[in-house]
C-alpha cells in the first residue's frame, strides 16, 4: 500500500501511531468535556456504562470520571496512545484503555454498554478508504454493543470545505440507513482557545426540531457554513 496523504490517513492505525509517539498530548477533538458536560449529563445517568470510541490523549474521559462517571472504557486503534494512557491513569479505576478497531469489536459482548461517546472518530473514518463500508461496519458494531434504548453521543464538525459529512442533510441518511436510531440533534459553536462555554449563544441542551426527514430545516435555520458542531444524540431502538 502506498503512502496516504492528507486527511485520508486517518483511516490508518499507522498513521495514529505516528502521530502519538510524536504528540505529547492531552488534545481534544473538537469540544472539551466541561462544554459538554450539561448535555451528557442529560443523557446519561453516571451510574451507566459508558465506551469512549477513538479516545486518543484525550482528557475527556479524565473529566467524565472527575464528574462522577463510574465505568469509562476507551478504546482506541493505536497501541501507541493505549499504552501511554494506560499507564498516565492506572491510578483511576472508573477509566479503562483497550487497544481496539471501532469496525470490530467482538470483545464486548452485544448488549454491554448503556452509552457510547464518539468525539471525530465517524469523521476519521469517513476521510479515510473504503469510507462508506467502514462507517457501515463501525455503524453496525455501535449499535450492536449498546444496549436497548443505549445512547450514542456522536460530535462532529460542519466540514466547510469540499468534505460536507458532518451536514445533517448528509449525515442523516448515514446514521437513519443503520435503522438502529431515534435521533435529536444539538448545536454547540465552537470555541476559541481562551473562550468560555458560558458565552454560546445557543442553549445546547435544547435539540432542534428535525422538521423534515433530510435536516434541511436545521442548515437553513443556521445559515451557509455556520461555525458549529453538531451532536448527534442517537437512542437505540428496541430490537426484541
Amino acid at each position: 500500500m502506498g503512502t496516504l496523504g492528507g486527511t485520508q490517513a486517518y483511516g490508518e492505525p499507522s498513521y495514529w501511531d505516528d502521530r502519538y509517539k510524536n504528540e505529547s498530548g492531552p488534545f481534544d477533538w473538537y469540544q472539551k468535556y466541561p462544554s459538554l458536560a450539561p448535555l451528557i449529563n442529560l443523557y446519561i445517568p453516571r451510574h451507566h456504562r459508558i465506551l469512549v470510541v477513538g479516545c486518543g490523549n484525550a482528557a475527556f474521559s479524565d473529566g467524565l470520571a472527575d464528574d462522577g462517571y463510574q465505568d469509562v472504557i476507551n478504546i482506541d486503534i493505536s497501541s501507541v496512545v493505549v499504552e501511554a494512557m494506560q499507564k498516565k491513569y492506572a491510578n483511576r479505576p472508573q477509566l479503562k484503555y483497550m487497544k481496539m478497531d471501532v469496525r470490530d469489536m467482538s470483545e464486548f459482548d452485544t448488549g454491554s454498554f448503556d452509552a457510547i461517546i464518539d468525539k471525530g472518530t465517524l469523521d476519521s473514518i469517513l476521510c479515510g478508504q473504503n469510507s462508506q463500508q467502514n462507517a457501515a461496519k463501525m455503524l453496525h458494531e455501535i449499535g450492536r454493543v449498546l444496549k436497548d434504548k443505549g445512547i450514542y453521543v456522536l460530535v462532529i464538525i460542519c466540514w466547510v470545505s469540499r468534505i460536507t459529512y458532518g451536514a445533517p442533510s448528509y449525515r442523516l441518511r448515514l446514521l437513519r440507513g443503520s435503522s438502529f436510531w431515534t435521533i435529536k440533534l444539538h448545536v454547540i459553536e465552537k470555541l476559541c482557545p481562551n473562550e468560555s462555554s458560558e458565552h454560546q449563544k445557543r442553549e445546547l441542551t435544547k435539540p432542534f426540531v428535525l422538521e423534515d426527514d433530510d435536516g434541511s430545516s436545521v442548515e437553513e435555520a443556521l445559515g451557509k457554513n455556520p461555525d458549529v458542531h453538531y451532536i448527534y444524540v442517537c437512542t437505540k431502538v428496541l430490537t426484541g
